[in-house]
């Protein structure tokens, strides 16, 4: 069997050199096409949860904020801006009182260049100088709006609440400790303080034992501690509505949501769930998982983690994932210099911060993987793992340590594709 996995700047292939059969685990395919005009309009016109269309109280003259999400996922939103931009100028509303911001979090602001990919060229044009990133240690430009029943101090970009009314847009996947992503996730941690990230992320943490809350999971959002404390943080802003897609596989837009940021946001993650849940009849002693087009670990980490569910124990993990950027930047790096998991643990409970959540779930999975990507080799002894030169050699390394008929399973679009154990199927 030849195997093609995607890669940057051009895709790897290679024989698979054992005669076993190979599972291909994959999100599904959906029958879609381009976004109309007309399905725009539609979803404008009946948002979810609320009783007219989604700029109907909009008046003229007041100041609109258009979140976006940064350069890290695609979204697919920059074909319906025009369209959204459209309606705002036929209700009155013109351009100099519109302006983006970009909910990076703790990410780098997107460059010009990627600004424009995002917006796409022609509405980066027209408000390339009301297009704004958010940053989350900028304490003059973060306003406090609440604290949450589990204790986060909101604090969010002092910008976005200067305006009149608030549109969010962006992208719902299934994420592995939000539940999902889209909706509130563009609030907090979006648009959020790093003080405001790191408390709501600390949920993360099991209160007792030295593990990840067995609450805190993928595609849960009820029960779930993370979740729950975005939810009530993002409901300390006035958010007027969301527009949010969900993306198959190519990159179009599957689904198209609007409407309440509470009830649409759960009608995407209903969509979400049915395209990137795939049933896994059994785990692999070998996953082939590509991370995509990915620019350092920190992305790549959800595809790992895909991937990892549908390992068996002691198993391997072939892991393709370019991360021409490195790891991610020396926020994370700090984290995986402690050495294993306990010491995270004991750091994080003296003081919470943003990505060692993200350095305990690495340290767990990567012993288990084989890299294939353009970090150094020291980069990758950091993360728990093993570098590979090329995937042929992955492949011939990786054939001495496993049984000899493994059982195998290839996922293409490991970052969007969530094993799902065919009993859970059941009872559904």
């Amino acid at each position: 069997m030849r195997v093609v996995l995607r890669y940057t700047p051009n895709p790897l292939e290679a024989e698979l050199p054992w005669n076993d059969s190979v599972t291909l685990l994959d999100i599904r395919s959906r029958a879609t096409r381009p976004v109309s005009d007309v399905d725009v309009a539609e979803a404008l016109a009946h948002p979810i949860g609320m009783d007219s269309p989604l700029f109907a109280t909009v008046k003229p003259g007041e100041r609109v904020a258009l979140v976006v999400s940064d350069s890290f996922r695609r979204t697919g939103i920059d074909r319906v801006l025009p369209l959204l931009l459209a309606d705002l100028n036929r209700r009155g509303i013109d351009e100099e009182s519109i302006f983006f911001l970009f909910a990076t979090g703790v990410h780098r602001a997107p460059t010009p260049e990627e600004q424009a990919q995002i917006l796409g060229l022609e509405v980066y044009k027209r408000f390339a100088d009301r297009a704004f990133s958010h940053n989350a240690w900028d304490e003059n430009g973060l306003t406090e709006v609440g604290t949450t029943s589990r204790g986060t101090t909101v604090r969010v970009n002092r910008r976005l609440l200067e305006c009149d009314r608030i549109y969010v847009t962006g992208t719902v996947v299934m994420h592995y400790f939000a539940g999902f992503g889209g909706g509130r996730k563009s609030i907090v941690p979006g648009l959020s303080g790093a003080d405001t990230i790191s408390q709501n992320h600390s949920l993360n943490l099991d209160p007792i034992h030295d593990r990840l809350n067995p609450n805190v999971r993928i595609g849960v959002l009820d029960g779930n501690p993370v979740a729950e404390d975005m939810q009530e943080g993002a409901s300390f802003v006035p958010v007027d509505g969301i527009i949010n897609t969900v993306l198959d596989k190519t990159g179009e837009i599957a689904a198209l949501i609007v409407g309440d940021i509470v009830a649409a946001h759960r009608a995407a993650t209903n969509s979400a769930a049915d395209l990137y849940g795939v049933p896994l009849k059994e785990k692999a002693d070998l996953v082939i998982a590509s991370a995509g087009p990915v620019r350092n670990f920190i992305q790549a980490h959800k595809a790992l983690y895909n991937a990892y569910q549908a390992m068996k124990p002691g198993g391997r993990i072939l892991f393709v994932a370019p991360c021409a950027e490195g790891l991610g930047g020396e926020t994370f790096t700090k984290w995986l210099r402690l050495g294993d998991r306990h010491a995270v643990f004991a750091a994080l409970r003296r003081q919470s911060e943003i990505n060692g959540q993200t350095a305990l779930s690495t340290l767990e999975k990567t012993p288990s993987a084989l890299f294939v990507t353009e970090m150094s080799e020291s980069d990758v002894r950091l993360l728990g793992g093993r570098k590979a030169p090329s995937l042929e050699k992955a492949l011939d390394q990786l054939r001495t340590e496993l049984p000899a008929h493994p059982t195998i399973c290839f996922m293409p679009h490991a970052e969007y594709t969530v094993p799902i154990p065919t009993s859970t199927f059941d009872l559904a």
